[in-house]
């Protein structure tokens, strides 16, 4: 985002911004930043320039936000979590505290067998988060080869160079017929 003066909002302003609708003040907001209060008054101002609105209403007792100034609050206090917990999670990756997985499965085998066996794991080896990625093989394993995926649960018995495979298990295929059908008399279709 850039006016004319090539201003950006950068993350501090948007800090400056919470600092000053929760304490009701620049004067305040500054001091609990450990900043100058003309810092924190010039960034708000640059960032309602950029917007092109008012976020505060400016009286001799303080600051109150304007109806824009609540909105945009809102939405600034959102963004500011997402970043703070996106950075905890990769601080905590790059940590190894905690343990994540990728897995990439076809949405028909999203239950059964495998609802069983990631139960199973979560219950043995919690807490790891297991995050699954929905799509055909051929996507699956080109995400393995690069690195995207940790596994894939995929159908089929293609042999996939670069990739260690293991059969797991086979389930059987029913055809439901209405009664009375002409088919459903007979033990095995071909």
């Amino acid at each position: 985002m850039s006016n004319n003066n090539d201003t950006e909002i950068e993350i501090r302003h948007l800090r400056y911004l919470v600092a000053a609708a929760e304490h009701g003040s620049f004067r305040r907001a500054a001091a609990a930043l450990g900043v100058q209060e003309s810092s924190v008054s010039q960034r708000i101002r640059d960032v309602e320039d950029q917007l092109g609105a008012s976020l505060f209403l400016r009286h001799p007792g303080g600051i109150n936000l304007t109806i824009a100034g609540q909105h945009f609050l809102h939405r600034v206090r959102h963004a500011l979590n997402h970043i703070r917990d996106g950075a905890a999670e990769v601080a905590a990756i790059g940590r190894a505290e905690e343990r994540y997985i990728k897995v990439g499965l076809f949405s028909s085998l999203s239950s059964g067998f495998l609802l069983i066996l990631f139960r199973t794991y979560d219950e043995k080896h919690g807490p790891v988060h297991i995050y699954f990625v929905e799509g055909e093989a051929h996507e699956h394993v080109s995400a393995l080869r690069q690195f995207q995926l940790d596994i894939a649960f995929v159908i089929g018995l293609a042999d996939w160079p670069e990739c260690d495979t293991t059969y797991l298990w086979s389930e059987q295929v029913l055809v439901a017929l209405p009664e009375g059908h002409p088919l459903s008399a007979k033990d095995a279709l071909t």
